[in-house]
């Protein structure tokens, strides 16, 4: 299992492949070594619910096997044929096929959330029962999906953009390159997305309404955003709250908004290099992590009146525009120290 889908699936397909610096990689390992750490917040009456917040970018499931020395392909189609054409093929040919599905049409998740860019690998089918098996982060064991279920959840329309039963055709390396080199390229990344160098969000832009802003912006105009929450109704304040413990900790995040992943990797990352600033991203990026826990669990704290809730949301969040810049600083230092020491 895992926290989160995309890295969950990366971190499986490179241990298929043998993959790794001191035996198979764990996933905040690969998180941190994806370059993937981003914030994205958008509030629209377009969306249900009309909030939306990810902590993570839109091209890891590319970005890490390019910076590990592979190559690849993102194969899309509105043929079902032709995608599940890829899919077999990569399975006949001994690879698991990493693809996306939408959560709500894949019936061992059981949820009604639709949610179309959640990364699964498919590892076998059999033809005469028409099923798939599926390794998803969410579940333990390898899942048996009847292959129309798999259809239509590759084939959906929902948010952040449609399926189009996307395949990531992924030609990965014989072997890796040094670890702290990959992690000075992720680090810079992650901090020059925070700091507005990236345009590419995994929430996309199709929300015609929508206010929206990214990265360290993006946290400034969050934490701004909750505090005008005030002015909502008692039905539409309990549905923001709700939404947002559930987008910071239950939506695949690894805890924390992803930032837990992240202090998790660079633990890892500090014990094979024996890197000081890299141990302080670590740390910096676990006190990320715990205030967005604790802005999360205050959010939901049924014991609690509802306007006091919000209050001690508030009061938390406000304290994050300070705490995420200390991070990209500390990206920052920490690439510049692992390069030095190459």
């Amino acid at each position: 299992m895992g926290g989160h889908c995309g890295s969950g699936a990366l971190r499986d397909l490179m241990h298929w492949h043998g993959l790794g610096w001191d035996g198979p990689p764990d996933e905040g390992l690969v998180f941190a070594l994806g370059g993937a750490l981003s914030l994205s917040y958008m509030r629209s009456d377009d969306l249900v619910p009309p909030l939306y917040l990810v902590g993570r970018g839109a091209d890891f499931e590319i970005d890490l096997p390019a910076r590990l020395g592979g190559r690849v392909e993102v194969l899309a189609t509105d043929d079902p044929a032709e995608g599940w054409a890829w899919v077999r093929d990569e399975v006949d040919a001994g690879r698991p096929s990493l693809v996306w599905a939408d959560i709500a049409e894949l019936p061992y998740l059981r949820v009604q959330l639709r949610m179309s860019r959640h990364d699964i690998v498919v590892v076998g089918y059999d033809d005469d029962e028409k099923i798939a098996f599926v390794v998803d982060n969410d579940r333990a064991e390898v899942q048996k999906v009847p292959l129309h279920a798999l259809a239509r959840a590759r084939s959906s329309t929902a948010f952040p953009q449609p399926t189009r039963h996307c395949t990531y055709r992924v030609d990965w390396p014989s072997s890796l390159p040094p670890v702290q080199e990959v992690a000075a390229d992720a680090f810079r990344q992650s901090a020059a997305t925070m700091r507005g160098a990236s345009h590419r969000s995994i929430a996309g832009a199709d929300a015609t309404t929508a206010s929206a802003a990214e990265g360290l912006a993006g946290v400034a105009h969050f934490a701004a955003d909750v505090a005008t929450w005030a002015y909502l109704t008692e039905d539409e304040l309990e549905i923001f709250l709700f939404s947002l413990g559930a987008f910071i900790e239950k939506a695949g995040t690894g805890g924390g908004l992803f930032r837990r992943l992240l202090a998790d990797g660079c633990t890892e990352i500090a014990r094979l290099t024996g890197d000081s600033a890299t141990a302080e991203l670590a740390s910096s990026a676990d006190r990320c992590a715990q205030a967005w826990t604790d802005a999360a669990r205050a959010a939901v704290q049924r014991d609690a009146p509802l306007r006091s809730r919000l209050t001690n949301v508030t009061t938390i969040v406000a304290g994050l525009p300070d705490l995420e810049l200390r991070m990209v600083g500390a990206l920052e230092r920490a690439a510049g120290s692992l390069v030095t020491a190459r």
